[in-house]
């Protein structure tokens, strides 16, 4: 079965590649248009109605995301293709979005590939990059919103509603501020890697805290709003007071 495809991305070079290897690779992928800056790429998802669209995050005239953001109706999928961007890695990683590294690994696009011919990937791709955008618009960091893939669909959760994780081997407990708590399959490592430019800090191997709730730093342990405490490890305890101090006077 063919799927529409659009390829959007700036450079020539990668989309001829992309073009090129698609056309070999994956014979399914049907390529309807090639646009080269995000206006030529609103035009052709709004009047060639792709399934399946390979993004640039980064372009001269807009981002990825700013593209989107004009697009009523995302009902295809979404691949973002990205040079090593700090900025662009870290709010695709935090959303949880599928991606591609600049030059391309054929491994790496042949499974973001087959995630996608998954029809409730397809629909969950859908729901990540509709979160991204709104996550996009939110003033505070601790307003935005993590997805979470759980045993019974997707989770949604604030930042500002996540006290701290604890991490058990394979797996991670979210404690809430309303004492709830949500068990996830992601290892303490995989949210240090999406959570650290967020507010979170892990101060030692099983525990990683939300500064949203941390009131003082006390003794080797740092002490939530609600009088609890939780130790830091002395391995971390230098950067957990330089982690501390900093966003102390971020508050004033």
């Amino acid at each position: 079965m063919s799927i529409k495809t659009l390829l959007i991305d700036d450079n020539p070079f990668i989309l001829e590649l992309l073009k090129d290897h698609l056309a070999e690779n994956h014979k399914h992928l049907n390529v309807v248009g090639i646009a080269t800056n995000g206006e030529e790429g609103i035009e052709m998802i709004h009047s060639l109605k792709p399934e399946l669209l390979f993004l640039d995050v980064e372009m001269p005239d807009m981002t990825g995301f700013e593209m989107l953001n004009t697009v009523t109706n995302i009902d295809f999928k979404t691949i973002f293709i990205t040079s090593h961007s700090h900025y662009a890695i870290k709010a695709i990683r935090f959303n949880a979005l599928d991606y591609l590294l600049k030059p391309f690994n054929t491994e790496e696009l042949k499974n973001a590939i087959n995630r996608f011919s998954n029809q409730k990937n397809r629909i969950l791709n859908q729901e990540k990059v509709k979160n991204a955008l709104s996550n996009q618009k939110v003033k505070h960091i601790k307003d935005q919103t993590l997805l979470l893939p759980n045993h019974s669909g997707t989770l949604r959760l604030k930042l500002k509603s996540i006290k701290y994780i604890e991490g058990d081997r394979n797996y991670s407990k979210l404690i809430l501020q309303n004492g709830n708590q949500e068990l996830s399959s992601k290892n303490l490592g995989y949210f240090e890697d999406i959570l650290g430019d967020f507010g979170f800090f892990r101060c030692h191997r099983s525990m990683m805290i939300n500064q949203h709730f941390i009131e003082k730093m006390e003794n080797q342990a740092f002490f939530f709003q609600d009088g609890t405490s939780i130790e830091i490890s002395r391995r971390k305890l230098k950067s957990a007071k330089e982690w501390f101090h900093h966003f102390r006077e971020d508050r004033h």
